[in-house]
């Protein structure tokens, strides 16, 4: 055991571990300890499908309640939760627990309208997406477009229809949103320490993400974010790193600037830390270290903004309801029972329900403007793998329901051809009572509509 703790710290940077002696002082020992212990993993409950106490009736994995969240459990690598059929079907996230705690200190309430300023991979924004349960706005940005494929894949299967998914910078979206949502999220690329423990990438990139670039690029995000909060709205600002550069210097800086801002309290427990002594003027801020809580290292600092006067953004509609949806209309009258809610858009050939309430994106690099419907196709119209995920066995015509151990389950997933007999037409596949996606019911079988990028390999 001692050779593997030597083995690990030999691979971190010498600079690094000066600076957390220098932080930690006493209990640099005690944070040298977490090394050798494998980092926790934690599963996320969707409760856009399905509530808390049902998915733990429903399900036999080892879980333990992670204490900052109501829907956040600690779980077990051997149990290989990310090949489950219920994890394809968005029943849970697998997300690690410290990233879980800014979205709960966020306190996002249905109805609100919520900025992911940084939002890939998107394990904070479905958090955000079950917090407002389908009420309200939620716009998920990342400025990379390869990130922002994931993105897009986690909302699809986390089921949620309220959510806009945007590639821009954030300069650009504080033109289109100024004063305009409730609540900012800005998890802000950092030099990720702490990670280390989880990811080793993170070491090896750490000599070229240093705190003082990182925290240049966060003073600008957070000028960004603030510009879009709303009066009497709220911040949060985190971080996966130890650096007070990054960290505290940042919020310090930025309240320097900002009169109409304060840090709002965070609780101090579950081994929740203040802020580093030497900035009083952050009391309120929160560290998770590893060696305090069973989570790797993350930062938090809450902001609230007083009344100012500015003026919101002015909301639409700014779009024409689109021409030509014959088809369209037809697959809706063949086989489902209601309409999302919303305003369609035709940006040909990809149709989308558009949450309401949004100002004009007509200048932003928006890659969903809000709920992917499907695509018209010379006169028909075939229906998307994300209009499937959120629907539920009650909204469609034809469906066909198998239980969690039908082998017919690994082979939707894989993309095979399934013999079921039915009425002719789209039908719905679902585990038990959660979609999985399209096939197309002729005659003694199933065309299987499942996408490629989403199959079970092997």
């Amino acid at each position: 055991m001692i050779v593997s703790v030597v083995n690990k710290l030999m691979r971190l940077p010498e600079e690094f571990n000066i600076q957390m002696r220098g932080l930690l002082t006493e209990e640099w020992e005690e944070f040298l300890a977490v090394w050798h212990v494998p980092p926790h993993l934690g599963l996320r409950v969707n409760t856009l499908k399905i509530p808390v106490d049902q998915f733990l009736k429903r399900t036999s994995f080892h879980l333990e309640p992670i204490a900052w969240t109501t829907d956040g459990f600690y779980c077990s690598s051997e149990e290989r939760l990310g090949k489950h059929p219920y994890h394809q079907a968005g029943l849970y996230y697998l997300q690690e627990p410290s990233a879980m705690a800014p979205v709960a200190c966020l306190d996002v309430q249905p109805g609100d309208k919520v900025l992911d300023l940084c939002g890939a991979p998107g394990g904070k924004t479905t958090q955000i997406a079950a917090s407002l349960q389908g009420k309200g706005l939620l716009v998920t940005n990342d400025i990379k477009a390869e990130r922002v494929k994931s993105l897009v894949w986690n909302v699809e299967r986390w089921g949620a229809g309220n959510v806009v998914v945007a590639n821009e910078d954030p300069h650009k979206l504080a033109v289109s949103f100024p004063g305009f949502f409730d609540k900012v999220l800005i998890d802000a690329p950092c030099s990720g320490e702490g990670m280390f423990r989880k990811d080793e990438r993170a070491i090896r990139s750490w000599s070229v993400y240093n705190n003082e670039s990182c925290a240049a690029l966060q003073k600008q995000i957070l000028e960004q974010g603030a510009l879009m909060l709303a009066e009497q709205g709220r911040l949060l600002y985190s971080t996966c790193t130890f650096s007070s550069q990054e960290n505290e210097a940042v919020i310090a800086d930025f309240l320097s600037k900002h009169p109409e801002f304060t840090l709002a309290p965070l609780p101090l427990e579950y081994g929740w830390r203040p802020g580093l002594a030497g900035w009083p003027e952050t009391a309120n801020v929160r560290r998770l270290w590893p060696h305090k809580v069973r989570g790797e290292g993350h930062f938090l600092a809450l902001l609230e903004k007083k009344s100012t006067g500015e003026i919101r953004a002015k909301t639409g509609p700014f779009m024409t309801a689109p021409k030509g949806l014959d088809s369209f209309w037809s697959f809706m009258e063949e086989n489902l029972l209601a309409i999302p809610a919303g305003s369609l858009v035709l940006q040909e050939p990809f149709l989308y329900c558009v949450p309401p309430g949004l100002p004009d994106l007509q200048n932003l690099k928006i890659v969903r403007p809000g709920l992917f419907m499907g695509i018209l196709k010379k006169g028909r119209f075939e229906p998307s793998q994300a209009l499937a995920m959120g629907l539920t066995p009650g909204s469609v015509q034809r469906k066909l329901q198998l239980a969690v151990d039908d082998k017919g389950i690994e082979r939707y997933l894989k993309g095979e051809t399934l013999m079921y007999s039915g009425s002719t037409g789209w039908t719905l596949v679902c585990l038990e009572e959660f979609p999985l996606g399209w096939a197309k019911q002729t005659g003694d079988y199933l065309k299987n509509y499942y996408p490629p990028g989403w199959r079970l390999m092997g």
